[in-house]
C-alpha cells in the first residue's frame, strides 16, 4: 500500500468525478491520501472531502500565493478548521519567489505567522519551496515547532535535502522524478534515505512521464514510488512499506 501525501482533491479539475478518482486510488494500492488546502475556500472544502471518504485526510493552510488575502478572520477560521476531525497537517505553506503572486515582504512575514500558529496548533507543516531555498531553509532554522513536516514537491539539490534532513523534515517526492532530465531530484532520492521520504502526486498537477501533459490523480504515484525503488535497487513493496510508515509517522495517521 501507499500514502499520497499531498494532492489537492478539493480543487475544480476533480469536481467532476471526485469519487472515481479515489475509487481508482484505492484500487491502484493507496491506502490514504492527504488532501491539501491552499486558501480558507479549498481548506473548507478539503476538510469537508476528508469527512466523505475514509480514506482522504485533510491539511489546511494559506499557500504563498494567496497570502496577501489573509485578514483579520483568516487565522481565527484556520484555528477552528484545525479542531476537525482527520486534520493532520498545517499547509501548504511556505514562499514562491517564482511566480511572485504576492509580494515577497508579504510572503515572508505570513510564512514566519504560519509556522507559529503551526507550532502552537501541534500540527506538522507541509513547505512550498520554489525559487527560495536560501529564504526557506532561514525560516525553517528558526523554526521552534515540535512536530517536524514535509518538504513538499521537493526541488532543491542533494545539499539542501540534507539540511532539511537536519532540521527534521522529511522529503516529499514528486511525479517530475519519472521525467527524462530529472537528474537532480535522482540524486536528492539517491542520497536521501528511504526512512525520510515521502511520495506524492500533487494532483491535479506534475503527472508522472507515462501521463505527462494530462491530469495527475492520486492512482498514478505508484509510478513515483516505482522510481524511487529502480533509482535505489529495492523492491517496490520494500519502498511502498517505508514511505507509508513514514507518512503514518509525521502525520500521526494510524
Amino acid at each position: 500500500m501507499l500514502i499520497d501525501t499531498h494532492a489537492h482533491l478539493e480543487m475544480q479539475a476533480f469536481e467532476e468525478d471526485r469519487d472515481e478518482v479515489i475509487r481508482r486510488a484505492g484500487e491502484a494500492g493507496i491506502d490514504a491520501i492527504v488532501t491539501v488546502g491552499t486558501n480558507l475556500r479549498d481548506c473548507r472544502k478539503a476538510v469537508a472531502i476528508a469527512g466523505r471518504y475514509d480514506s482522504v485526510y485533510a491539511a489546511i493552510g494559506i499557500h504563498p500565493h494567496d497570502v496577501n488575502r489573509i485578514d483579520g478572520e483568516t487565522y481565527r477560521l484556520i484555528r477552528e478548521l484545525a479542531g476537525r476531525p482527520k486534520v493532520v497537517a498545517y499547509g501548504e505553506i511556505g514562499l514562491d519567489f517564482f511566480r511572485n503572486r504576492s509580494p515577497r515582504s508579504d510572503q515572508i512575514r505570513c510564512f514566519g505567522e504560519q509556522l507559529d500558529l503551526a507550532a502552537e496548533l501541534g500540527l506538522p507543516v507541509i513547505i512550498h519551496d520554489r525559487d527560495a531555498h536560501a529564504e526557506t531553509l532561514k525560516m525553517l532554522t528558526g523554526w521552534k515547532g515540535g512536530k517536524g513536516g514535509i518538504v513538499h514537491c521537493f526541488s532543491g539539490d542533494a545539499a539542501m535535502a540534507g539540511k532539511c534532513l537536519d532540521l527534521g523534515f522529511y522529503i516529499s517526492v514528486p511525479g517530475p522524478v519519472t521525467y527524462p532530465k530529472s537528474e537532480r531530484l535522482l540524486d536528492v532520492v539517491r542520497q536521501v534515505p528511504l526512512d525520510r521520504l515521502l511520495v506524492e502526486t500533487d494532483a491535479p498537477y506534475l503527472s508522472p512521464q507515462p501521463f505527462r501533459g494530462q491530469r495527475n490523480e492520486p492512482a498514478y504515484v505508484v509510478h513515483t514510488a516505482g522510481k524511487i525503488a529502480e533509482t535505489k535497487g529495492l523492491p517496490l513493496e520494500e519502498v511502498a512499506a517505508a514511505t507509508t510508515r513514514n507518512a503514518k509517522a509525521v502525520f500521526g495517521i494510524a
